[in-house]
Parts: C-alpha cells; sequence; structure tokens
C-alpha cells in the first residue's frame, strides 16, 4: 500500500474511453483508489494526497512535459506522437494494441512502397510520416480525429493507418492490414520538472 505521507502527486489519466478504466484498476493496485463516478476533472484520491488529473489522451504527454501533473498513463503510441519532453518510465503490460496500414480487400496494394502517392488517413500523422520517410515512400496524409476505416469506402483515401486490437472493426469495413507500424501499450511517463516526495508511489518496490 501506498505511505499516506506521500506528498501532492498529481497523476493524468485519461478522462474517458477503455483506456481509462484499465489505469484506474492500475493506480487500485497501488493503492489508489479513485471515485470512478467523480465529475471533477481533478480527483483526490482516499487518504492520500495523490490526485488524478482527467485529460483527454492526447493532452497527457504535453501536461506532464510542462509539469502541471507529475506522471501520466497514456498509450505508447499517443507518446510518441504527441512531442513533448516528458519520458517514459516503464511499460505497463496492459492496453496492448498495435498501429498498422490497412487497405481494402480488394485493393491492388500489396506493398507499403506502391503507397507511393497515395492518400491515406490518420489520427496519427507524426508516426506515419516518420515511418513512410524510412522507407523513402511519399504519400499524402489526411488528418482526421477519428473514423478513419470508412474513408477507403469513402472514396477519401487508398489507405489507413490505425490502432488495431482484436482487428473485428477492420473486417466489419472490409479492410484488411498491410503492414504493422509500431506495437503500443500503456506507458507510465514522467515530468522532467518532477518533485520531491517522501515517497514515490511508483519507484516503490514493494508495490
Amino acid at each position: 500500500m501506498i505511505n499516506v505521507r506521500t506528498k501532492d502527486i498529481k497523476v493524468a489519466v485519461q478522462k474517458k474511453g477503455r483506456l481509462r478504466q484499465a489505469t484506474m484498476q492500475y493506480l487500485a493496485s497501488k493503492g489508489l483508489e479513485f471515485d470512478p463516478e467523480s465529475p471533477l476533472l481533478i480527483t483526490n484520491c482516499n487518504k492520500t494526497d495523490i490526485s488524478a488529473v482527467s485529460l483527454r489522451d492526447d493532452d497527457i504527454p504535453q501536461y506532464v512535459g510542462a509539469g502541471v501533473a507529475d506522471f501520466g498513463i497514456v498509450g505508447e503510441n499517443v507518446f510518441y506522437e504527441v512531442p513533448s519532453s516528458s519520458r517514459i518510465v516503464k511499460k505497463l503490460g496492459f492496453a496492448k494494441c498495435f498501429l498498422a496500414l490497412a487497405i481494402k480487400n480488394d485493393s491492388e496494394i500489396d506493398d507499403v512502397r506502391a503507397l507511393e502517392g497515395k492518400r491515406i488517413v490518420t489520427s496519427y500523422p507524426n508516426l506515419l510520416t516518420s515511418y513512410l520517410n524510412k522507407l523513402g515512400v511519399s504519400a499524402k496524409i489526411i488528418y482526421v480525429r477519428g473514423s478513419a476505416e470508412a474513408a477507403p469506402a469513402l472514396g477519401l483515401a487508398d489507405a489507413i493507418c490505425d490502432l488495431v486490437q482484436t482487428g473485428k472493426t477492420l473486417e466489419e469495413n472490409n479492410l484488411k492490414i498491410l503492414t504493422k507500424v509500431m506495437d503500443s501499450e500503456a506507458v507510465l511517463i514522467e515530468s522532467p520538472v518532477l518533485k520531491s516526495f517522501e515517497r514515490n508511489p511508483f519507484y516503490d518496490e514493494n508495490n
């Protein structure tokens, strides 16, 4: 359990979505229990001075990097997509998935290099650009905040780059994986301006 004398630690967490539930379970395993029904953006942990700050997932690296939050739990894909000065402390072993390029089932594209000059819809333009640059491929990247899977059927794109967990969503939209871009899972990140604490729950070898 966490020493109740731990002072003023702020942990940035995703405010909604599947990662939030898994994050709260992880924090509970560290002895940090928060009211899951609280509508507040900042929720105090019972019997400690530790608080959870609920944010959009792509805001977490920046808030932690700026020192607004001391730690954050976010998808590895988001950490590398969003520039910040925060750093990964450790991988947490849950919320595993991967970022992949996908095409229509009847597409004639059979290799990543065949995407040269093609249109790719994604919510991860930085990761995709970096991946394609390493292969010397130049494509037209179209940024969307969500629903990338619908783009090929609507004629908006020749391919998409999106997160895959089970592959069911791709199958439902008549898409297939062309190649994996990167693996991802939940990671614990910390601020470069981390304060000194009497005891830090995330570096406690007994937790």
